[in-house]
């Protein structure tokens, strides 16, 4: 039977009863007959079926083995799904295994944890509750001075703490301890009563660096912390025998310092008689003599070097009393007073630092005990300066201390001390009332000032009062600006006072001349020495210093025209007549001065030279300051 290997289409059995149709269609139309056909097709398939027989028959040694091969797999099938089917089912008991230890596994490490954090806690608790013999050892044999005996300290305090807190919790192993850890305690407060008392008797010493004996009780401050903590009692009583101590050390010091000081004063120190306008002259030794005697006012009414008390030397070292003696030196008010502010400063910034630290205090009550220690020394100190700034008529000391005052509160500030504000308020009250009062005399004794008592006649030159004065308010000006503050408004108005005082002197001084021009002159030369003064120290501008400028230019201006009419009267009045007629826009009225021009101009041509030459020679002979004279003849032309 011949085959063929192309694909065949399936046939639908519509499609094959179409096929039926078309062919027996196709076969009544050829006339084929349809028996015939049908014989020649079962012959067909009688032979294909013997075909398929006898291949059958050749192929069936074949067709055993691969039957015998199909059973053979398939009982490897059999058995592979039994042994699949197995490890299935060991599967599941292991998932159920694997899930019944993790149960056990977070039980175990929950048991673990917990038994841990007991062992951990029963560890400590037993550790804080047990006293171990190094620390029995520590307390009762070690001195205070030992650093075991601190360190046992410590311990011990923990153990007080703990052993407290657990009584609250009626805790029963308490009781086994207490009894030694209460005697260790009794022991620890009996040694540390006895350490502290005994370095605070050390202050007592005369002639001992204070700052010793307070380095040890800081080291050791722990001691004072133990006592509050377990008796205040014994902690109020080292407290209380501190603060005696301390204060009476201070006392003792201060009252001491400040006396030697002062007896190191120099002798010839300002007067009630140094006044601003008191004459320049003071009587002779001799009875039948009054031979004047120029009188040192270098420290009264002049600045010097005074001034660097507010920069280099404001934190210079102490004036040591006997050291002083020994070397014969003497000081001015505003240095021995210089010297017991930075001493006091020192010591307060010191002590009070000193007594937050290691009593524990802090704000008020800081302040409080501080006071309680200082406070005799304080009032010590403004008493005696309030007996000492009454006795000085220095004003430039007064506001030198004034200055100082407020440079040394800033100093305190800066070191965050604000325990003795009311100190500085009460000296910088008290030198303040004195200045005013010293500087009241000083107006009213220019004010008072008879021109017709004068010792020595009055010419152009400065006065010997405006030199004081120049110098005078330079020194106050210059020491205001090193204060690093504004021109306090109690200054300005003292100062404001002066001025108008001198201004009115100056004014009476230059009716004692006989001519006007001499008057000019001498306010003139005044007001530039003044101004001299002022520009040689002070470096910006001051309201003193524009206000007499100004008055200066006034004069000059006036001394120019008086100085030139008589060499140039006529051009001067023709000048003073046109002006207010050409301001005026009069063109009429001015031309009936036309005339007078050429007559103006041939008088001016030929005496300017001589006329210019008497006028620089004039002015050159009446005015000391050749500057001053020189500005004037560039004004003057």
């Amino acid at each position: 039977m011949k085959t063929d290997n192309a694909p065949q289409t399936p046939v639908t059995p519509s499609a094959a009863l179409d096929i039926d149709d078309e062919f027996v269609r196709a076969s009544l139309s050829s006339g084929m007959d349809l028996r015939q056909y049908s014989e020649k097709l079962e012959n067909e398939l009688a032979g294909a079926h013997q075909l398929a027989v006898d291949h059958c028959i050749e192929e069936a040694d074949k067709l055993a083995e691969l039957h015998e091969q199909i059973v053979e797999c398939e009982a490897t099938f059999a058995g592979i799904e039994n042994i699949f089917s197995t490890f299935l089912a060991e599967l599941g008991t292991v998932g159920s295994d694997m899930r019944s230890l993790q149960e056990q596994s977070v039980v175990i490490n929950q048991q673990l944890h917990n038994r841990q954090r007991v062992r951990g806690e029963l560890s400590q608790f037993v550790d804080d509750m047990v006293v171990p013999h190094t620390m029995i050892k520590g307390i009762l044999e070690k001195d205070a001075n030992d650093g075991i005996f601190l360190e046992q300290l410590h311990e011990l305090q923990h153990k007080l703490q703990f052993v407290k807190a657990q009584e609250f919790k009626d805790v029963k192993s308490v009781m086994d301890v207490h009894d030694v850890i209460e005697n260790l305690k009794f022991k620890a407060l009996e040694k540390i009563r006895e350490w502290l008392l005994t370095k605070i008797s050390l202050f007592k010493k005369p002639l001992t660096n204070y700052q010793i004996p307070q380095n040890a009780l800081l080291k050791n401050r722990f001691f004072y912390e133990f006592l509050l903590a377990n008796d205040r009692q014994l902690a109020r009583e080292v407290k209380d025998e501190y603060v005696d101590t301390l204060s009476k050390m201070f006392f003792s010091y201060f009252k001491t310092y400040v006396s030697r000081l002062f007896k190191l004063q120099m002798t010839d120190s300002a007067t009630k008689e140094d006044l601003l306008g008191a004459d320049d002259t003071i009587k002779g030794t001799s009875f039948f003599s009054l031979k004047p005697q120029q009188r040192s006012r270098a420290t009264v009414f002049s600045l010097g070097k005074r001034h660097n008390l507010l920069s280099t030397d404001l934190m210079a070292p102490l004036i040591i009393p006997h050291a002083a003696t020994q070397a014969n030196e003497a000081f001015q008010f505003e240095s021995i007073f210089r010297s017991i502010q930075y001493a006091l400063v020192d010591h307060c910034s010191h002590e009070f630092l000193f007594v937050c630290d290691f009593f524990m205090v802090n704000g008020q009550s800081g302040v409080d005990l501080f006071t309680q220690v200082m406070g005799k020394s304080i009032a010590h100190l403004i008493k005696t300066f309030e007996e000492r700034i009454t006795a000085n008529y220095d004003a430039i000391s007064l506001f030198l201390c004034i200055c100082l005052c407020t440079k040394y509160s800033e100093l305190m500030d800066d070191r965050s001390v604000v325990s003795i504000d009311g100190y500085w308020n009460n000296i910088t009250k008290m030198l303040w009332s004195r200045l005013e009062a010293i500087m009241t005399s000083h107006n009213e004794s220019v004010r008072n000032l008879d021109v017709k008592k004068l010792s020595s006649p009055i010419d152009t030159r400065p006065h010997y009062v405006i030199r004081r004065y120049a110098e005078f308010t330079c020194a106050i000006l210059v020491c205001s600006d090193l204060s690093g503050k504004k021109t306090d408004n109690r200054l300005q108005a003292l100062l404001n006072g002066q001025q108008a005082e001198i201004e009115g002197l100056l004014n009476r001084l230059a009716t004692a001349l006989k001519t006007k021009k001499e008057k000019f002159v001498f306010q003139i030369n005044n007001y530039d020495i003044i101004l001299t003064v002022l520009d040689e120290k002070l470096q910006g501008e001051t309201k003193e210093r524009t206000s007499f400028w100004e008055l200066q230019q006034t004069k000059i201006n006036a001394y120019v025209e008086e100085v030139l009419y008589p060499h140039f009267h006529s051009l001067i009045q023709f000048v003073n007549e046109c002006e207010p007629l050409i301001d005026q826009n009069h063109s009429q009225l001015l031309k009936r001065h036309t005339g007078k021009v050429m007559q103006l101009v041939r008088s001016f041509g030929a005496d300017w030279k001589r006329a210019i030459e008497a006028i620089n020679h004039e002015i050159l002979q009446s005015f000391t300051n050749f500057k001053n004279g020189t500005s004037i003849l560039q004004v003057q032309f």
